[in-house]
Protein backbone atom coordinates (compact mmCIF):
# COMPACT_ATOMS: atom_id res chain seq x y z
CA UNK A 1 0.00 0.00 0.00
CA UNK A 2 1.30 3.11 -0.83
CA UNK A 3 1.96 6.23 1.72
CA UNK A 4 -0.54 9.19 2.31
CA UNK A 5 0.81 12.18 1.00
CA UNK A 6 0.39 15.90 1.21
CA UNK A 7 2.44 18.59 -0.20
CA UNK A 8 3.41 22.12 1.16
CA UNK A 9 3.42 24.99 -1.54
CA UNK A 10 4.08 28.57 -0.89
CA UNK A 11 3.40 31.57 -2.58
CA UNK A 12 7.04 32.66 -2.56
CA UNK A 13 10.56 31.90 -2.04
CA UNK A 14 11.53 31.88 1.90
CA UNK A 15 7.39 31.55 3.05
CA UNK A 16 8.78 29.00 5.46
CA UNK A 17 8.06 25.97 3.42
CA UNK A 18 10.97 23.81 4.51
CA UNK A 19 10.23 24.70 8.11
CA UNK A 20 6.77 23.43 8.13
CA UNK A 21 7.18 20.44 6.72
CA UNK A 22 10.09 20.17 9.44
CA UNK A 23 7.47 20.26 11.69
CA UNK A 24 5.09 17.99 10.17
CA UNK A 25 7.17 15.61 9.66
CA UNK A 26 8.20 15.66 13.63
CA UNK A 27 4.40 15.60 14.60
CA UNK A 28 3.51 12.49 12.36
CA UNK A 29 6.52 11.02 13.75
CA UNK A 30 5.26 11.53 17.07
CA UNK A 31 2.03 10.60 16.70
CA UNK A 32 3.50 6.93 15.58
CA UNK A 33 3.66 7.01 11.98
CA UNK A 34 6.28 6.43 9.59
CA UNK A 35 7.18 9.95 7.54
CA UNK A 36 9.24 11.16 4.39
CA UNK A 37 9.89 14.33 2.77
CA UNK A 38 9.88 14.66 -0.49
CA UNK A 39 11.37 17.31 -2.90
CA UNK A 40 11.90 16.59 -6.21
CA UNK A 41 14.18 19.63 -7.40
CA UNK A 42 15.78 22.09 -4.85
CA UNK A 43 18.07 24.81 -5.46
CA UNK A 44 20.47 25.63 -2.66
CA UNK A 45 23.93 25.85 -1.87
CA UNK A 46 23.85 24.04 1.19
CA UNK A 47 24.17 20.35 0.71
CA UNK A 48 24.57 16.62 2.46
CA UNK A 49 26.47 13.41 1.75
CA UNK A 50 24.35 10.35 2.53
CA UNK A 51 25.88 7.21 3.67
CA UNK A 52 25.68 5.83 0.12
CA UNK A 53 28.24 9.35 -1.19
CA UNK A 54 24.63 10.75 -2.49
CA UNK A 55 25.06 14.93 -2.85
CA UNK A 56 21.34 15.94 -1.47
CA UNK A 57 20.05 19.48 -0.12
CA UNK A 58 20.10 19.60 3.53
CA UNK A 59 16.78 21.13 3.87
CA UNK A 60 15.96 17.30 3.09
CA UNK A 61 18.08 16.15 5.62
CA UNK A 62 16.70 18.40 8.38
CA UNK A 63 13.50 17.20 7.53
CA UNK A 64 14.46 13.78 7.39
CA UNK A 65 16.38 14.45 10.89
CA UNK A 66 12.64 15.81 12.21
CA UNK A 67 11.41 12.50 11.07
CA UNK A 68 13.69 10.11 12.70
CA UNK A 69 14.93 8.47 9.69
CA UNK A 70 18.14 8.64 7.30
CA UNK A 71 18.13 10.94 4.59
CA UNK A 72 18.39 9.51 0.99
CA UNK A 73 18.47 11.11 -2.16
CA UNK A 74 14.93 9.79 -3.26
CA UNK A 75 14.28 12.99 -0.35
CA UNK A 76 15.91 15.13 -2.98
CA UNK A 77 16.17 13.33 -6.42
CA UNK A 78 17.72 16.86 -8.22
CA UNK A 79 19.93 19.87 -6.70
CA UNK A 80 20.69 22.85 -8.34
CA UNK A 81 23.81 24.10 -7.32
CA UNK A 82 24.19 27.65 -8.65
CA UNK A 83 27.72 28.49 -9.85
CA UNK A 84 26.90 32.03 -11.31
CA UNK A 85 23.41 34.02 -11.88
CA UNK A 86 22.65 32.04 -15.09
CA UNK A 87 24.28 28.69 -14.55
CA UNK A 88 24.50 25.91 -12.59
CA UNK A 89 25.56 22.31 -11.30
CA UNK A 90 23.10 19.96 -11.72
CA UNK A 91 23.29 16.72 -9.50
CA UNK A 92 20.55 14.37 -10.17
CA UNK A 93 19.88 11.54 -7.72
CA UNK A 94 22.97 12.34 -5.82
CA UNK A 95 25.48 12.46 -8.71
CA UNK A 96 26.50 15.65 -10.47
CA UNK A 97 25.93 15.13 -14.42
CA UNK A 98 26.94 18.95 -15.48
CA UNK A 99 26.95 22.06 -15.49
CA UNK A 100 23.72 24.10 -17.13
CA UNK A 101 22.72 27.57 -18.42
CA UNK A 102 19.20 28.09 -16.95
CA UNK A 103 17.41 28.17 -20.47
CA UNK A 104 19.40 24.86 -21.25
CA UNK A 105 18.03 23.60 -17.82
CA UNK A 106 14.44 24.55 -18.47
CA UNK A 107 14.48 22.48 -21.82
CA UNK A 108 16.26 19.75 -19.72
CA UNK A 109 14.23 19.07 -16.68
CA UNK A 110 11.34 17.52 -18.22
CA UNK A 111 13.72 14.48 -19.16
CA UNK A 112 13.64 14.77 -14.99
CA UNK A 113 9.82 13.38 -14.82
CA UNK A 114 10.45 9.95 -14.58
CA UNK A 115 13.28 10.21 -12.18
CA UNK A 116 11.56 12.26 -9.92
CA UNK A 117 8.37 9.80 -10.04
CA UNK A 118 10.46 6.89 -9.66
CA UNK A 119 12.04 8.50 -6.45
CA UNK A 120 8.58 9.34 -5.19
CA UNK A 121 7.09 5.96 -5.17
CA UNK A 122 10.30 4.53 -3.51
CA UNK A 123 9.70 6.66 -0.57
CA UNK A 124 5.85 5.94 -0.86
CA UNK A 125 6.57 2.19 -1.24
CA UNK A 126 8.41 2.15 2.58
CA UNK A 127 6.33 4.85 4.44
CA UNK A 128 3.03 5.55 5.65
CA UNK A 129 3.02 9.20 4.92
CA UNK A 130 5.27 11.64 2.21
CA UNK A 131 5.52 15.03 2.88
CA UNK A 132 5.66 17.06 -0.33
CA UNK A 133 7.63 20.36 -0.43
CA UNK A 134 7.18 22.83 -3.26
CA UNK A 135 9.31 25.22 -4.72
CA UNK A 136 8.96 28.93 -4.86
CA UNK A 137 5.75 29.14 -6.05
CA UNK A 138 3.02 27.52 -8.43
CA UNK A 139 2.01 30.77 -10.19
CA UNK A 140 4.99 31.14 -11.92
CA UNK A 141 2.98 30.63 -15.42
CA UNK A 142 6.17 31.09 -17.59
CA UNK A 143 7.59 27.33 -15.89
CA UNK A 144 4.59 25.77 -16.12
CA UNK A 145 5.04 23.93 -19.19
CA UNK A 146 8.19 22.36 -17.68
CA UNK A 147 7.39 21.96 -14.00
CA UNK A 148 8.27 18.89 -12.33
CA UNK A 149 8.18 20.50 -8.46
CA UNK A 150 4.91 22.63 -7.59
CA UNK A 151 1.92 21.24 -9.52
CA UNK A 152 3.16 18.68 -11.93
CA UNK A 153 5.05 16.71 -8.87
CA UNK A 154 1.58 17.08 -6.79
CA UNK A 155 -0.17 15.42 -9.71
CA UNK A 156 2.36 12.97 -10.55
CA UNK A 157 1.43 12.19 -6.66
CA UNK A 158 -2.70 12.84 -7.21
CA UNK A 159 -1.44 15.09 -3.79
CA UNK A 160 -3.63 17.90 -2.06
CA UNK A 161 -2.17 21.09 -1.51
CA UNK A 162 -1.73 23.56 1.24
CA UNK A 163 -0.74 26.83 0.20
CA UNK A 164 1.47 29.14 2.60
CA UNK A 165 2.21 32.92 2.71
CA UNK A 166 4.34 34.98 4.83
CA UNK A 167 2.27 37.30 6.54
CA UNK A 168 5.73 39.25 7.95
CA UNK A 169 7.03 40.22 4.49
CA UNK A 170 3.42 42.34 3.88
CA UNK A 171 0.70 42.07 1.93
CA UNK A 172 0.22 38.20 2.30
CA UNK A 173 -3.65 38.28 1.87
CA UNK A 174 -2.92 39.83 -1.67
CA UNK A 175 -0.15 37.11 -2.17
CA UNK A 176 -2.69 34.18 -1.27
CA UNK A 177 -5.49 35.62 -3.51
CA UNK A 178 -3.03 36.47 -6.35
CA UNK A 179 -1.47 33.15 -6.49
CA UNK A 180 -4.82 31.29 -6.56
CA UNK A 181 -6.41 33.27 -9.20
CA UNK A 182 -3.23 32.25 -11.39
CA UNK A 183 -3.92 28.78 -10.79
CA UNK A 184 -5.97 26.41 -13.36
CA UNK A 185 -9.47 25.10 -11.96
CA UNK A 186 -7.59 21.65 -11.47
CA UNK A 187 -4.61 22.76 -9.64
CA UNK A 188 -7.07 25.24 -7.76
CA UNK A 189 -8.98 22.00 -6.37
CA UNK A 190 -5.94 20.58 -5.07
CA UNK A 191 -5.46 23.53 -2.31
CA UNK A 192 -7.03 22.54 0.42
CA UNK A 193 -6.43 24.84 2.62
CA UNK A 194 -4.02 28.24 3.72
CA UNK A 195 -1.76 28.72 6.34
CA UNK A 196 -0.38 31.71 7.27
CA UNK A 197 2.81 32.05 7.90
CA UNK A 198 5.55 34.33 10.80
CA UNK A 199 2.44 36.55 12.34
CA UNK A 200 3.68 38.74 15.21
CA UNK A 201 1.31 40.87 17.18
CA UNK A 202 -2.47 40.45 18.20
CA UNK A 203 -4.54 37.59 16.30
CA UNK A 204 -7.81 39.04 17.41
CA UNK A 205 -6.75 42.17 14.51
CA UNK A 206 -5.79 39.82 12.07
CA UNK A 207 -9.06 37.76 11.88
CA UNK A 208 -11.27 40.22 10.19
CA UNK A 209 -8.53 39.95 6.94
CA UNK A 210 -9.13 35.82 8.17
CA UNK A 211 -12.80 35.76 7.33
CA UNK A 212 -12.09 38.01 4.13
CA UNK A 213 -10.01 35.12 3.00
CA UNK A 214 -11.96 32.40 3.50
CA UNK A 215 -14.98 33.81 1.98
CA UNK A 216 -12.92 35.33 -0.91
CA UNK A 217 -11.13 32.09 -1.50
CA UNK A 218 -13.52 29.34 -0.42
CA UNK A 219 -10.55 27.47 1.28
CA UNK A 220 -10.35 27.07 4.60
CA UNK A 221 -7.61 28.51 7.17
CA UNK A 222 -5.50 26.21 8.73
CA UNK A 223 -3.53 27.99 10.95
CA UNK A 224 -1.55 30.98 11.71
CA UNK A 225 1.83 30.29 12.75
CA UNK A 226 3.76 32.94 15.34
CA UNK A 227 7.10 34.37 14.19
CA UNK A 228 9.71 32.50 16.49
CA UNK A 229 13.20 33.63 17.19
CA UNK A 230 14.13 30.51 19.92
CA UNK A 231 13.79 27.79 17.78
CA UNK A 232 17.22 27.36 15.82
CA UNK A 233 16.57 25.17 12.50
CA UNK A 234 19.31 24.93 10.38
CA UNK A 235 19.00 27.64 7.61
CA UNK A 236 17.91 26.27 3.83
CA UNK A 237 20.30 28.18 2.15
CA UNK A 238 20.87 31.83 2.83
CA UNK A 239 21.99 33.26 5.79
CA UNK A 240 19.85 35.42 7.93
CA UNK A 241 20.22 39.31 7.77
CA UNK A 242 21.30 39.97 10.99
CA UNK A 243 24.18 37.11 11.04
CA UNK A 244 25.29 38.54 7.51
CA UNK A 245 25.58 42.09 9.03
CA UNK A 246 28.56 42.54 11.27
CA UNK A 247 27.61 43.44 14.74
CA UNK A 248 30.47 44.68 17.50
CA UNK A 249 32.97 43.38 18.45
CA UNK A 250 33.07 40.08 21.04
CA UNK A 251 33.63 40.45 24.61
CA UNK A 252 37.19 39.96 25.80
CA UNK A 253 36.81 36.88 27.84
CA UNK A 254 35.58 35.03 24.70
CA UNK A 255 36.69 34.40 21.47
CA UNK A 256 36.16 36.53 18.69
CA UNK A 257 35.33 34.58 15.50
CA UNK A 258 34.88 36.11 11.73
CA UNK A 259 33.51 34.06 8.61
CA UNK A 260 33.98 35.81 5.27
CA UNK A 261 30.42 35.66 3.59
CA UNK A 262 31.60 34.63 0.04
CA UNK A 263 29.29 35.27 -2.78
CA UNK A 264 28.83 31.39 -3.64
CA UNK A 265 29.44 30.71 -0.09
CA UNK A 266 28.59 27.24 0.89
CA UNK A 267 27.53 25.12 3.87
CA UNK A 268 27.64 27.45 6.30
CA UNK A 269 26.08 25.54 8.31
CA UNK A 270 29.51 23.78 9.16
CA UNK A 271 29.44 26.61 11.75
CA UNK A 272 26.05 27.07 13.53
CA UNK A 273 27.25 24.69 16.24
CA UNK A 274 30.21 26.44 17.11
CA UNK A 275 28.38 29.50 17.13
CA UNK A 276 26.16 28.23 20.05
CA UNK A 277 28.82 28.18 22.36
CA UNK A 278 29.03 30.26 25.05
CA UNK A 279 32.33 31.45 24.87
CA UNK A 280 32.53 32.58 21.42
CA UNK A 281 31.56 35.83 19.35
CA UNK A 282 30.82 35.05 15.85
CA UNK A 283 29.53 37.23 13.35
CA UNK A 284 30.27 37.06 9.29
CA UNK A 285 31.97 39.62 7.39
CA UNK A 286 30.13 40.74 4.13
CA UNK A 287 28.81 43.71 2.21
CA UNK A 288 32.36 45.21 1.81
CA UNK A 289 32.65 45.76 5.78
CA UNK A 290 36.18 45.71 6.61
CA UNK A 291 37.73 42.74 8.32
CA UNK A 292 38.40 43.29 12.33
CA UNK A 293 40.90 41.63 14.66
CA UNK A 294 39.53 38.39 15.22
CA UNK A 295 41.06 35.60 17.00
CA UNK A 296 40.50 33.01 14.22
CA UNK A 297 39.29 34.27 10.84
CA UNK A 298 37.30 31.70 8.74
CA UNK A 299 37.51 31.31 4.43
CA UNK A 300 34.07 29.00 4.75
CA UNK A 301 33.25 26.31 1.23
CA UNK A 302 32.59 28.02 -2.40
CA UNK A 303 30.46 26.96 -5.00
CA UNK A 304 32.56 29.05 -7.29
CA UNK A 305 35.96 29.03 -5.81
CA UNK A 306 37.74 31.55 -8.72
CA UNK A 307 34.85 33.59 -8.52
CA UNK A 308 34.83 34.06 -5.01
CA UNK A 309 39.03 34.38 -5.14
CA UNK A 310 38.52 37.59 -7.30
CA UNK A 311 35.77 38.78 -4.97
CA UNK A 312 38.48 38.33 -2.42
CA UNK A 313 40.68 40.57 -4.82
CA UNK A 314 38.46 43.10 -6.00
CA UNK A 315 37.02 44.14 -2.36
CA UNK A 316 40.28 44.55 -0.58
CA UNK A 317 39.57 41.10 1.54
CA UNK A 318 42.37 39.85 0.14
CA UNK A 319 44.59 42.19 1.47
CA UNK A 320 43.01 42.30 4.52
CA UNK A 321 43.88 38.71 5.34
CA UNK A 322 47.56 39.03 4.39
CA UNK A 323 47.65 41.61 6.99
CA UNK A 324 46.04 39.34 9.40
CA UNK A 325 48.40 36.32 8.93
CA UNK A 326 50.76 38.61 9.26
CA UNK A 327 49.94 39.60 12.48
CA UNK A 328 50.22 36.00 13.54
CA UNK A 329 46.37 35.55 13.31
CA UNK A 330 44.98 32.02 12.73
CA UNK A 331 43.08 31.57 9.59
CA UNK A 332 41.48 28.08 8.92
CA UNK A 333 40.36 27.19 5.22
CA UNK A 334 37.02 24.72 4.47
CA UNK A 335 36.95 23.34 1.63
CA UNK A 336 37.10 26.20 -0.93
CA UNK A 337 38.54 28.37 1.65
CA UNK A 338 41.31 26.26 1.77
CA UNK A 339 42.01 25.85 -1.67
CA UNK A 340 42.06 29.54 -1.62
CA UNK A 341 44.95 29.70 1.08
CA UNK A 342 47.13 28.25 -1.52
CA UNK A 343 49.52 29.41 -3.81
CA UNK A 344 47.21 29.01 -6.84
CA UNK A 345 44.58 26.90 -8.02
CA UNK A 346 44.65 25.58 -11.72
CA UNK A 347 40.91 25.08 -14.10
CA UNK A 348 42.41 23.14 -17.19
CA UNK A 349 38.85 22.05 -17.72
CA UNK A 350 37.02 25.34 -16.95
CA UNK A 351 34.66 23.78 -14.69
CA UNK A 352 34.63 26.87 -12.86
CA UNK A 353 35.42 30.20 -15.25
CA UNK A 354 36.93 30.78 -18.56
CA UNK A 355 40.69 31.50 -16.44
CA UNK A 356 42.67 28.57 -16.66
CA UNK A 357 45.18 29.87 -13.56
CA UNK A 358 44.33 32.49 -10.75
CA UNK A 359 46.97 33.17 -7.72
CA UNK A 360 46.17 32.42 -4.38
CA UNK A 361 46.97 33.99 -0.60
CA UNK A 362 49.81 32.19 -0.46
CA UNK A 363 49.08 31.76 2.87
CA UNK A 364 49.87 27.83 2.54
CA UNK A 365 52.62 26.49 0.24
CA UNK A 366 50.39 23.95 -1.53
CA UNK A 367 47.98 24.33 -5.04
CA UNK A 368 44.86 22.53 -6.60
CA UNK A 369 43.76 21.48 -9.57
CA UNK A 370 40.08 21.42 -10.41
CA UNK A 371 39.10 18.08 -12.12
CA UNK A 372 35.90 17.14 -13.49
CA UNK A 373 35.16 14.10 -11.03
CA UNK A 374 33.55 14.96 -7.62
CA UNK A 375 34.55 13.42 -4.31
CA UNK A 376 31.07 12.77 -2.15
CA UNK A 377 31.63 11.10 0.95
CA UNK A 378 31.08 10.70 4.71
CA UNK A 379 34.07 10.09 6.85
CA UNK A 380 36.29 9.87 10.10
CA UNK A 381 39.27 11.24 10.46
CA UNK A 382 42.66 12.25 13.19
CA UNK A 383 44.36 14.88 13.61
CA UNK A 384 48.09 14.26 12.51
CA UNK A 385 49.61 17.48 14.15
CA UNK A 386 49.12 17.17 17.89
CA UNK A 387 51.65 20.08 18.86
CA UNK A 388 49.08 22.50 19.29
CA UNK A 389 46.02 20.93 20.58
CA UNK A 390 44.80 16.75 20.79
CA UNK A 391 41.59 15.49 20.21
CA UNK A 392 41.89 11.56 20.97
CA UNK A 393 38.34 10.85 19.55
CA UNK A 394 37.71 9.93 16.18
CA UNK A 395 36.53 12.97 14.13
CA UNK A 396 33.39 12.87 11.93
CA UNK A 397 32.62 14.63 8.89
CA UNK A 398 32.12 14.76 4.93
CA UNK A 399 33.69 15.90 1.83
CA UNK A 400 32.48 17.25 -1.64
CA UNK A 401 34.68 18.64 -3.85
CA UNK A 402 35.85 18.51 -7.34
CA UNK A 403 39.71 19.45 -6.90
CA UNK A 404 42.99 17.46 -5.51
CA UNK A 405 45.35 19.90 -3.29
CA UNK A 406 48.99 19.12 -3.93
CA UNK A 407 51.25 20.03 -0.68
CA UNK A 408 54.72 21.78 -0.85
CA UNK A 409 57.53 22.03 1.04
CA UNK A 410 57.27 23.56 4.27
CA UNK A 411 53.71 22.45 4.74
CA UNK A 412 52.36 19.44 6.09
CA UNK A 413 49.03 17.24 5.96
CA UNK A 414 46.80 18.12 9.21
CA UNK A 415 44.20 15.30 9.38
CA UNK A 416 44.57 11.56 8.10
CA UNK A 417 41.06 10.33 6.65
CA UNK A 418 40.64 6.72 8.11
CA UNK A 419 37.05 5.48 7.13
CA UNK A 420 35.53 6.85 3.54
CA UNK A 421 32.12 5.53 2.80
CA UNK A 422 32.36 2.77 5.43
CA UNK A 423 36.07 1.61 3.96
CA UNK A 424 39.22 1.59 5.96
CA UNK A 425 41.33 3.97 4.28
CA UNK A 426 44.59 5.60 5.06
CA UNK A 427 44.50 9.23 3.00
CA UNK A 428 46.23 12.55 4.32
CA UNK A 429 43.61 15.62 4.23
CA UNK A 430 44.43 19.59 4.37
CA UNK A 431 47.61 21.39 5.46
CA UNK A 432 48.68 22.79 8.38
CA UNK A 433 51.85 25.95 8.89
CA UNK A 434 54.19 24.89 11.34
CA UNK A 435 53.06 27.48 13.55
CA UNK A 436 49.72 26.34 13.04
CA UNK A 437 47.80 29.65 12.32
CA UNK A 438 47.38 28.75 8.66
CA UNK A 439 45.10 25.72 8.33
CA UNK A 440 42.71 23.79 5.72
CA UNK A 441 40.90 20.60 5.03
CA UNK A 442 38.27 19.92 2.63
CA UNK A 443 36.37 17.94 5.56
CA UNK A 444 32.95 19.64 6.14
CA UNK A 445 31.39 19.62 9.66
CA UNK A 446 34.46 19.62 11.91
CA UNK A 447 33.06 21.86 14.49
CA UNK A 448 29.93 19.25 15.09
CA UNK A 449 32.67 17.43 16.96
CA UNK A 450 32.27 18.41 20.36
CA UNK A 451 35.95 17.04 21.36
CA UNK A 452 37.57 18.94 18.46
CA UNK A 453 35.36 22.03 18.53
CA UNK A 454 36.23 22.78 21.94
CA UNK A 455 40.16 21.27 22.03
CA UNK A 456 40.33 24.03 19.06
CA UNK A 457 38.90 26.54 20.54
CA UNK A 458 41.09 26.32 23.80
CA UNK A 459 43.98 26.56 21.80
CA UNK A 460 42.52 29.63 20.39
CA UNK A 461 41.96 30.78 24.25
CA UNK A 462 45.69 29.82 25.17
CA UNK A 463 46.98 31.83 22.12
CA UNK A 464 44.82 35.12 23.47
CA UNK A 465 46.15 34.61 27.01
CA UNK A 466 42.97 33.03 28.61
CA UNK A 467 42.43 29.57 30.58
CA UNK A 468 41.17 26.38 29.04
CA UNK A 469 37.22 26.85 29.27
CA UNK A 470 34.95 23.45 29.55
CA UNK A 471 31.43 23.43 30.02
CA UNK A 472 30.27 21.40 33.42
CA UNK A 473 27.53 19.79 30.48
CA UNK A 474 26.97 19.00 26.90
CA UNK A 475 24.77 17.22 25.22
CA UNK A 476 25.31 16.04 21.68
CA UNK A 477 24.48 17.49 18.13
CA UNK A 478 22.23 14.86 17.37
CA UNK A 479 20.21 15.88 20.86
CA UNK A 480 20.01 19.88 20.21
CA UNK A 481 18.82 19.06 17.10
CA UNK A 482 15.68 16.73 18.66
CA UNK A 483 15.29 18.92 21.10
CA UNK A 484 14.91 22.26 18.93
CA UNK A 485 12.35 19.95 16.57
CA UNK A 486 10.61 19.36 18.88
CA UNK A 487 10.04 22.71 20.33
CA UNK A 488 9.63 23.11 16.66
CA UNK A 489 6.47 20.52 16.73
CA UNK A 490 4.81 22.27 19.33
CA UNK A 491 4.55 25.32 18.86
CA UNK A 492 3.08 24.58 15.17
CA UNK A 493 0.96 21.86 16.49
CA UNK A 494 -0.72 24.10 18.51
CA UNK A 495 -1.22 26.89 15.86
CA UNK A 496 -2.36 24.11 13.48
CA UNK A 497 -5.76 22.64 12.49
CA UNK A 498 -3.78 18.91 13.09
CA UNK A 499 -7.45 17.38 12.91
CA UNK A 500 -8.52 19.19 9.63
CA UNK A 501 -5.01 18.15 7.87
CA UNK A 502 -5.76 14.51 8.78
CA UNK A 503 -9.05 14.72 7.29
CA UNK A 504 -7.23 15.56 4.33
CA UNK A 505 -4.95 12.91 4.30
CA UNK A 506 -8.07 10.29 4.84
CA UNK A 507 -9.42 11.61 1.83
CA UNK A 508 -6.44 11.53 -0.61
Amino acid sequence: MLAKRIMIQGTGSGVGKSVIVAALCRIFKQDGYKVAPFKAQNMALNSFVTGAGGEMGRAQVVQAEAAGIEPTVDMNPVLIKPTSDVGAQVIVRGRPVGNMLANYYHNYKIKLIQIVSDSFLNLARQYQIIIIEGAGSPAEINLRENDIVNMKMAQIANSPVLLVGDIDKGGVLAWLVGTLALLTEEEKGRVKGLIINKFRGDINILKPGLDYLEKRCQKDILGVIPYFKNIRIEEEDSLPLEKATPSPSGEKRKINIEIIYLPHISNFTDFDLLEKEEDVSLRYIGRNRRIGNPDLLIIPGSKNTIDDLLYLKKTGYYSQILTLAKKGKVILGICGGYQMLGKEILDPHHIESKQEKIQGLGLLNITTILKLSKITSQVKAHLIEKEFFTVEEEIAGYEIHMGTTKLLRGVQPWLTITRRLSQLVNIEDGAIDKEARIMGTYIHGLFDNYHFRRAFLNYLRKKKGLSSYHPQTHISAAEQKNREYDKLAGLVRHNLDMEKIYQILSEW
